[in-house]
C-alpha cells in the first residue's frame, strides 16, 4: 500500500506516519545473531507503506524527503530506531540512496527508481570500500562501461537489491550509480562478526563484471560529495541514534519499575542525567534536521551545526549505556535482559567516521563566524 498522505490507519485508528513506523517495526522484532537480517520487519515496513514514503507525492509517495516533510522523517527514523537500531541503519541507508536519487538523478532516472521502490525493492547507500585491491572503479580498457571491485561495510547486503555505490573513474572522480542486484547476489556476511548491530547483514559485495546501463548512473560525477548535502545529511543516522538512546532509557527506567528501586536516590540521580542525555540528543537533532533541510540551506552553518550535533549525540548516546548500566548493574550484561542488545547496538551504532574531524571543522566555523555566538544557530526573533 502507498501512504499519499502523512496519516494511516491501524485498526481504524488514525495514527501518523511515525508512529505506523514504530508499530511496523515493533509488530516484527529483528534476530540478533551474527550475518541475519531483520526479513519480518522490513517486510513489515514495506507492507505499511514506508518503503515508498520518502518519494514525493508526485511519485507515489508521502513526501519524506521533500523540505515538507522533514518534520515527519524525523520523527519515523527516530520510532524505527527506538524499535531496532538494525532495523533503522537499514532503513536509512533507504531513505538516503532515494534522497540522492531525487536530488541528482533525471527525470527518467527518477520515475525509474521510484518505480522500482513502489515494486518494494530496498534500497540502501554503499560508499565505504575495503583497502585491497583498491575498490570499486567503472571502465576497463576493453568496456568502458564494465565494474571492477567491491563496497565493504554494505549494510543489507544480499538483501538490498538497488544499491546506490559510487564507482572510481579513470580520472579519478566518483560516480554515483544504482545498481540493481538480484536477492542473496554476491554478498560475503562471513567477516561480519561485530559486538553489535548483528541483524544488519553487514557485509562485502563484489560487482566485477556487472555492466553499468545509462539510466544506472545518478548526477555528474563527484555529485555524491556535493555540500552542504554530504556532511549536513548526517542528521538522518543521529535522528536513528536518538531512537536507540531513548531505547536505553526507557529499559533503564524499566528495570527500575520491576525492581523497585526507582525510590533510591542515587538511582533517580542517575536516571534524571540519562533523560538530560536523551532529551539534549533529541533537541540536537531537531534543530540540526531543520537547519539541514529548509531551503535554501546555508551550507557551512549547517554543516557546522550537524556536525557538533554528532558530538553530542554521541555524548549522550555513551553517557546513557554509562548510566543505565551502572544503575541495572550485573544483570543487564546477561543476554536475558533487555538492556543487554540495546546497549550492544547502540555502542556500535555510534562509531560512525572521522568523529574528530567533524568537531574541529565545527569549531572552524565558530572560530570564523561574523555572527554573535547567540545567534550562530538560532536566528533573532523577529520585532
Amino acid at each position: 500500500m502507498t501512504i499519499p498522505l502523512p496519516i494511516a490507519l491501524v485498526n481504524a485508528r488514525p495514527v501518523g506516519i511515525a508512529e505506523l513506523a514504530a508499530s511496523a517495526v515493533a509488530r516484527a522484532p529483528a534476530p540478533d545473531r551474527h550475518g541475519s537480517f531483520p526479513v519480518e520487519a522490513i517486510a513489515a515496513l514495506r507492507g505499511a507503506g514506508l518503503l515508498v514514503a520518502p518519494l514525493p507525492e508526485a511519485l507515489g509517495g508521502a513526501g519524506l524527503c521533500t523540505p515538507g516533510g522533514a518534520d515527519r522523517l524525523r520523527d519515523v527514523l527516530r520510532g524505527i530506531g527506538r524499535g531496532n537500531l538494525a532495523v533503522g541503519r537499514i532503513y536509512e541507508g533507504h531513505v538516503n540512496a532515494l534522497a540522492l536519487v531525487l536530488r541528482y538523478g533525471s527525470d527518467p532516472v527518477r520515475a525509474r527508481f521510484a518505480a522500482d521502490a513502489r515494486a518494494g525493492h530496498l534500497f540502501g547507500v554503499w560508499n565505504t570500500e575495503p583497502a585491497e585491491p583498491g575498490g570499486l572503479a567503472l571502465g576497463t580498457e576493453a568496456d568502458p562501461a564494465v565494474l571492477t571491485g567491491a563496497k565493504s561495510y554494505a549494510s543489507g547486503a544480499g538483501h538490498v537489491t538497488r544499491p546506490l555505490v559510487t564507482a572510481r573513474l579513470p580520472d579519478g572522480r566518483r560516480q554515483m550509480l544504482v545498481v540493481p542486484l538480484d536477492p542473496e547476489a554476491r554478498a560475503e556476511l562471513a567477516d561480519w562478526r561485530a559486538h553489535g548491530m548483528r541483524a544488519s547483514a553487514t557485509g562485502t559485495v563484489d560487482f566485477s563484471g556487472l555492466r553499468v546501463e545509462p539510466l544506472d548512473r545518478i548526477g555528474a560525477p563527484d555529485d555524491y560529495y556535493r555540500q552542504p548535502f554530504f556532511a549536513a545529511g548526517a542528521w538522518r543516522f543521529l535522528a536513528v541514534q536518538c531512537g536507540g538512546i531513548e531505547a536505553v532509557l526507557e529499559a533503564h527506567r524499566g528495570h527500575l519499575t520491576a525492581t523497585g528501586r526507582g525510590g533510591d536516590p542515587h538511582q533517580r540521580a542517575r536516571l534524571g542525567q540519562a533523560a538530560t542525555a536523551a532529551e539534549t540528543a533529541r533537541l540536537f537533532v531537531e534543530h540540526a534536521a531543520r537547519l539541514a533541510t529548509t531551503e535554501p540551506v546555508e551550507g557551512d552553518r549547517a554543516v557546522a551545526y550537524v556536525a557538533l550535533a554528532r558530538g553530542a549525540v554521541e555524548r549522550a548516546g555513551l553517557d546513557a549505556i554509562e548510566l543505565a548500566q551502572r544503575s541495572v548493574g550485573l544483570s543487564g550484561f546477561l543476554e536475558a535482559h533487555p538492556l543487554e542488545r540495546l546497549v550492544r547496538d547502540l555502542a556500535t551504532y555510534l562509531r560512525q567516521p572521522a568523529p574528530d574531524g567533524a568537531l574541529v571543522s565545527a569549531a572552524a566555523y565558530v572560530a570564523g563566524a561574523d555572527a554573535p555566538v547567540h545567534a550562530l544557530w538560532h536566528d533573532p526573533e523577529p520585532t
